[in-house]
Parts: C-alpha cells; sequence; structure tokens
C-alpha cells in the first residue's frame, strides 16, 4: 500500500475519532473529509463527487417524499385506531404494537412512524393503566428491525446497495432479496422484545402520565395592574427580560396570545404575563411594580390559542444550541420559542431555566409558534414527539396515499421499474394528487443524513481506489483464517460496533470496501458479506444516541442511558447470531 493508501486510512481516522469525540455534525465531518481527499489529489472531481449522483442516494431522496405523503394525509391514524386494540396485558400491549411498527417502517422511513406513534400510545397507555415505558421502547426496538424488512426500509439498505453496484459493477439486490435473512431475525428479536423488555424494565411504572406535569408547578402568572407605571413601557424598561429565576413566556392580550416575546413588546393595561423557571423566584416579581398576581384560575398555557403550540421536543445530538446555556444559546430569538421546562432522564429539572447548559436527548417543553412546529418536523435539532395541538390532517387523501405507496412497492417488487423509478413516479404521484405539496415536499429532504451519504461515498471510494480497504481486508482475514463463519462474525461486529459509535449510514459506507476486499480476495460471492453488513448497521439498540428514534422514545419513555444498554445490549448479541446462522444458511459456505 502506498502513500495514498495511508492518507485515506488516517483520513478515516479522523472522521471517527472526530466524530466519537466532538459535537460536530456528521454531515461537516464527512464534508470536510470530501473536500481534503480532493484536494490532496486522492480522487478527482468526478470520483469525490460521485456519491451525490448514486441511485441509492436519490432513491432515499423520493422516498423520503412518499413517507411525508403518508404522514401529511394522516395515514397512519387509521393504523393506530384500529390496530392497538384493548390488551389486557403489557406483552399483550407489545404485541399489538410490534406488528403495525415493523411492517410499516418495512416500507416508510421510521423517523414519522414513531413520531405519529408515541403520543397515540402514551395516552393508550394511560387509559388502559399500562407502564409506558416498555411500551415506547418496544415501538424503537419494532422500528428498528422492520427497517431491515425490505430494501427500502430503511436508507442504509438503499444507499450501500447503490455502492454495491458502483464498486462491484453490479446490479444490485431487489426490492425483497434481504428479507430471506431478515424475517428470522425480526421474528427472533420481536419475541425476544416482548419477554425481555417487561422484566429489565420493570421498575419504570410510568403509566403514560406527562413527566412535566401540571404547568402550575414551573409557570407563575402575573397581570399588569390598571393604570400602574408598567403600562406603556417595553418589557426591557419594565425590567423583564434579565430577571434572576424566572423569564417572560408569552402575553395574553384581549384574547390574543403574544408568543416568545421581544424585548421592545410595550406592556398594556390588564395584559396577563406567564413566567417560567424557578416559582420560587416569585418574591422578585412581586417586588416590581405595576405587577399584581393574577386572578386567572385556570392557567393560560392551559388555554387553546391559534397563535402558540405546546410542544415537546427531545434535543438531538446535532443540535448547535446543544452544550450552551438556554440564555447563551439565544434560544428565543433563534428559535422562536420558549422553553418552559426541561427533563433530563426522565425527570424535570427544576431551578432557573436561563443557566441550563443542553444536552443531548433532553426533552424540553416548549410554547412556540405554529411555524416552529412546520419547520422543526423535518429539522435536525429537534425532534417534536408530542405536538399537543397539532392540526388535523386531511384524512380523505389518506387512501391515496397508501394507493401510491402500494403501487411502488408493487412496480419494484415485480421488477417494472427499478427502485430508483419507482420513487420517482411515487414522489410525483404524491404530490399530482395533492398528498403532498412542494414546500412540504422540500421540507421532508432531510438536507443533514443526504449530504452525510454522499460525502461517505467518497471515503469508500478512496478507501477502495488507493488500496486502502484490501490491506484492512488482508489482515482481517489473517485473523478468521480466511473462515467463512469468522469471516460473517467479524463484518457483523465491526459494522455493528462503528453503528454505536457513530452513525449506521456512516459505518456502513465506510466497511463496505473492506468487506468487498475481502470477497475479492477469497472467491467469496458479495452477497452473504454485503447481506449481513445491512443488518449490522441496523441493529443499533444499545445507546439512545445510536439511532433517532432511540432518541425520540428517550425523554417521553422517563429512560436513563443504562435502559438501553440493559434492553438492547442482549438484542444486539440475539440479532448478531441470528443473522450470522441465517446467512450462512441461505448462503451455505458462501455459495451464491
Amino acid at each position: 500500500m502506498d502513500w495514498n493508501g495511508w492518507i485515506s486510512l488516517m483520513t478515516v481516522a479522523g472522521v471517527l475519532i472526530t466524530l466519537m469525540t466532538t459535537r460536530l455534525g456528521t454531515d461537516l465531518v464527512m464534508l470536510t473529509a470530501l473536500i481534503f481527499l480532493t484536494v490532496s489529489g486522492i480522487l478527482t472531481h468526478q470520483e469525490a463527487l460521485a456519491g451525490f449522483s448514486n441511485s441509492g442516494l436519490i432513491t432515499v431522496a423520493f422516498m423520503y417524499m412518499i413517507a411525508a405523503g403518508i404522514h401529511n394525509t394522516g395515514g397512519l391514524d387509521w393504523i393506530i385506531k384500529h390496530l392497538l386494540g384493548h390488551p389486557q396485558t403489557i406483552r399483550y400491549a407489545q404485541a399489538r404494537v410490534i406488528a403495525p411498527v415493523a411492517g410499516l417502517s418495512g416500507f416508510l422511513n421510521n423517523t414519522p412512524v414513531v413520531a405519529t406513534f408515541i403520543p397515540a400510545i402514551a395516552r393508550w397507555a394511560r387509559h388502559h393503566g399500562i407502564p409506558v415505558a416498555p411500551l415506547l421502547m418496544t415501538l424503537s426496538y419494532a422500528a428498528i428491525l422492520g427497517g431491515t424488512l425490505t430494501l427500502i426500509g430503511t436508507s442504509t439498505n438503499l444507499i450501500v446497495n447503490g455502492l454495491y453496484m458502483d464498486l462491484a459493477d453490479t446490479e444490485g439486490f431487489h426490492l425483497f432479496d434481504i428479507t430471506w435473512i431478515s424475517v428470522p431475525v425480526v421474528l427472533v428479536g420481536l419475541i425476544f422484545i416482548v419477554l425481555w423488555l417487561p422484566f429489565v424494565l420493570r421498575g419504570r411504572r410510568n403509566n403514560g402520565r406527562q413527566m412535566f406535569g401540571d404547568f402550575r408547578e414551573y409557570t407563575v402568572e402575573m397581570a399588569v395592574a390598571n393604570d400602574g407605571p408598567l403600562v406603556g413601557q417595553t418589557v426591557e424598561e419594565a425590567g423583564l427580560r434579565h430577571l434572576q429565576g424566572l423569564y417572560l413566556v408569552e402575553i395574553e392580550r384581549e384574547g390574543g396570545v403574544v408568543t416568545a416575546v421581544p424585548s421592545e413588546e410595550r406592556l398594556r393595561s390588564g395584559d396577563r404575563l406567564v413566567f417560567a423557571g424557578d416559582v420560587q423566584s416569585i418574591i422578585e416579581l412581586r417586588q416590581i411594580r405595576g405587577l399584581v398576581p393574577s386572578t386567572e384560575e385556570q392557567p393560560l398555557l392551559a388555554k387553546e390559542a391559534p397563535e402558540r403550540r405546546i410542544v415537546e421536543a427531545v434535543v438531538s445530538p446535532e443540535c448547535l444550541a446543544v452544550g450552551s446555556t438556554i440564555r447563551e444559546s439565544r434560544f428565543r430569538e433563534k428559535y422562536g420559542a420558549v422553553v418552559l421546562a426541561i427533563a433530563r432522564n426522565g425527570k424535570r429539572i427544576e431551578g432557573n431555566l436561563g443557566n441550563i447548559r443542553l444536552e443531548s436527548a433532553d426533552t424540553l417543553l416548549l410554547e412556540a409558534r405554529p411555524v416552529f412546529v412546520t419547520r422543526q418536523r423535518y429539522s435536525r435539532d429537534f425532534l417534536l414527539v408530542n405536538d399537543t395541538e397539532e392540526e388535523s390532517p386531511d384524512h380523505r387523501k389518506s387512501w391515496r396515499a397508501w394507493t401510491i405507496l402500494l403501487a411502488v412497492v408493487l412496480l419494484a417488487a415485480t421488477n417494472t421499474l427499478s427502485m430508483l423509478h419507482a420513487a420517482m413516479v411515487g414522489a410525483l404521484a404524491m404530490m399530482a394528487t395533492k398528498c403532498l405539496n412542494l414546500n412540504l415536499a422540500r421540507r421532508s429532504l432531510d438536507g443533514h443524513v443526504l449530504l452525510t451519504i454522499a460525502c461517505s461515498f467518497a471515503l469508500g471510494n478512496a478507501m477502495d481506489k488507493t488500496g486502502a480497504a484490501a490491506w484492512l481486508a488482508h489482515g482481517v482475514l489473517s485473523l478468521t483464517a480466511g473462515d467463512y463463519l469468522l469471516m460473517l462474525v467479524a463484518t457483523y461486529a465491526l459494522v455493528n460496533v462503528m453503528t454505536e459509535m457513530i452513525t449506521n449510514n456512516a459505518a456502513a459506507l465506510l466497511t463496505l470496501p473492506i468487506v468487498l476486499a475481502i470477497t475479492q480476495s477469497t472467491g467469496m460471492p458479495a452477497e452473504p458479506f454485503v447481506l449481513t453488513l445491512m443488518m449490522a448497521a441496523s441493529a443499533s439498540f444499545t445507546t439512545p444516541l445510536g439511532y433517532q428514534t432511540n432518541l425520540m422514545v428517550f425523554g417521553p419513555g422517563g429512560f436513563r442511558f443504562i435502559d438501553f444498554m440493559r434492553a438492547g445490549l442482549p438484542l444486539n448479541i440475539l440479532c448478531g447470531i441470528m443473522t450470522v446462522l441465517t446467512v450462512s444458511t441461505v448462503y451455505p459456505g458462501g455459495a451464491g
């Protein structure tokens, strides 16, 4: 291996170390690596940018639109309403959850599926007196497992197939080729979930109650005295912007609501003010001349108002506010929302909200303008898990959306159209039938994920071109002595460990060239190893940060990090064993 190979290896090592030790976005790290490999001459411009035109990447983009069409028309609501039923035990309730979730995740992006099910399952659990924690973890794990059922079930399968087609010069896999491997793994995994989670989470007795409780626990309401000294003053002039333990959330005025109150907003006689934070600091408010206690019995935030939404959102690891206090991040100005309360590890944090440093996986209770909900639904900063006042979709169009998805599956399954062309037709049909408008289609495209995938192709190409992948493959062969089963185990273990440390897409694309180099050196067919890689990249159960759906249920379930370790690590190992056994049975001795 020449110096180009060593540079490629050092670049990949630098990417892994950066992703594991910093909060930099995966897309930024991957883009930096792409630029370095291009400027250094390791890759030509065409090789560096090949990922942006890869069929797998483009298919992922169009499948995002199709999933958005299903979600926008309320296509999941009917399933939730009719399939959850009236369970008598926690395990029966889990069984009612896993069937629709795993099935849907085989054809739809996991995120909207889980986002739609979270509030429904919480209400369902509360109504039937069932602990919500095992159900929410079941929801996430079932979605992850279900995503392995088809080629379109997860973006990882699609982009691995795309790079595999490029590097191996092959037609790749068809829609249900992975199903032969995944069905036994999914069935065993789901049975394990139903048996194991109620046992390992038996201490979690939350029956669906909201972790934030009553608004009165962390909000204070005051009123501007009629003809008092504050009338006509701005919020800044009245001394209401830089309070020590509280901050102004909203103003009720003449039946309307002023949200994310700006400093220059002028107070009027009779304004009703809502403050959030440490309610013990109410004495500070009572010392301000011109403010009097509100006489209203019902909390203002408990009233519906078209000007605002009350939203629960989980902080993503890629949120720029992570590591900063609420005050330092200028949260109100940047996001157009106000933090009412923060929960961490299932418990609300008390005290001065402005001085709390945000961490990934924190759950925020926000008072926000409606545009915040629209903008953040497809953002990477926050994962919305409960919009308490979400507008009702037009369910009359849901049958159109489901028909389009069914047509996409049939066209791809029968090889009438390629997966890419079927996804293109499906996305266009969603817009033509008004299941999705152009603005929603644009917002459904997760730019962070797509950029990460496109740039990851460049690193894979560099590993393949410079011989770095072949050099690493030789090392793996030396360790496994060329034994087929040991090579399958090594493939699964390497990819799965990397998936838990970085992202599943990046882990899969970085290791695929190594896997293909192994098969070229041994003369074995690539298919069993690539399928093993796909399964390993999706099996992210051990940490809440390893997969987006884990993070989404982390706050609402009141989980701790250790809960995912105890519940997910055995499931990871079980899925690895089942994958290797199934692959070696379907492809005995590596036979194609």
